[in-house]
């Protein structure tokens, strides 16, 4: 009997797909979906979203197609802002088989019951509070739209690009990295893979090539891999493995990028690291 078998809950490590519905751009959702996603995949996950919606009909409408392809339950994330929209919503939900989160409803009401004050319900109201706040969540949309080589051909409106063989802490990386506000791409580096040929375009300055200690990147990738070490053994093989970043460490030669050794460090560490030489390569870009 297969693990699966035995657990029948247990599923395929497949980038999670999650639906955000807004009266807004829903960017919130989005934010809120992949940094859940996160926790089960190295992707940030599949985000899809229905923006500006104003009437119930156009949930529907959208909902009706995707839950009729679905063989399950969906993971549907909205912010609906207008309080008798919200409700229709979850009224319509009740009985679909839909998984929802509402991710602005209890925090209105709390705050309404605490102050007493009636909330405007208007959507979008909180991208309006601040450019900065904007260009966050802008460059974390960023930050997932290029995770892991996607959409190399705009890797020239990337503030940094990180570069390093698998498990070198590429994702989570440039997640932190995007909550400062930087526009961070990552390019996994593989033997067998060639990268990117807009990566020789950009200044080497905004590239860095992370690396790490081969033994402990081969303990981290066995226990990535779980059950399934035995069928891709050489992913974790400690030989392959210092292939791999002997390999990924002459690209990042050729390239004259900076070289960040991630073992050791937290995420925050390495981030230090990286927004260091970053400041000193280009001291007029100022940023929380």
């Amino acid at each position: 009997m297969t693990d699966e078998q035995k657990n029948p809950k247990q599923k395929s490590e497949k980038p999670p797909v999650m639906y955000v519905v807004s009266d807004s751009l829903g960017d919130l959702g989005a934010t809120m979906a992949a940094a859940a996603a996160s926790q089960f995949s190295q992707d940030a996950g599949i985000v899809h979203r229905l923006p500006k919606v104003s009437k119930l009909s156009q949930v529907i409408a959208y909902l009706g197609t995707i839950t009729a392809q679905s063989e399950g339950e969906i993971a549907l994330f909205h912010t609906i802002a207008d309080a008798k929209l919200r409700s229709q919503l979850e009224e319509y939900l009740k009985d679909k088989p839909v998984r929802s989160v509402d991710l602005i409803g209890p925090a209105i009401d709390a705050i309404a019951a605490v102050t007493g004050i009636e909330p405007k319900g208007e959507p979008g109201l909180f991208r309006k509070t601040g450019e900065e706040y904007f260009h966050r969540v802008e460059a974390m949309s960023f930050a997932v739209e290029h995770d892991d080589g996607r959409n190399a051909e705009k890797l020239g409106d990337a503030d940094i690009i990180l570069i390093g063989a698998s498990r070198t802490s590429k994702t989570p990386l440039s997640i932190y990295l995007a909550t400062f506000g930087y526009n961070v791409a990552n390019i996994p580096l593989a033997m067998e893979i060639d990268p990117p040929v807009q990566l020789f375009d950009v200044d080497p300055r905004r590239i860095f090539g992370l690396t790490s200690n081969a033994r402990l990147l081969s303990d981290i990738r066995k226990h990535r891999l779980g059950n399934a070490a035995g069928v891709a053994r050489a992913y974790a093989d400690p030989s392959m493995v210092q292939q791999d970043l002997d390999s990924a460490r002459q690209l990042m030669r050729r390239l004259g990028c900076i070289v960040v050794h991630t073992d050791g460090r937290s995420i925050e560490e390495t981030a230090r690291e990286v927004l260091r030489y970053y400041s000193l390569a280009f001291p007029s870009d100022k940023r929380s």
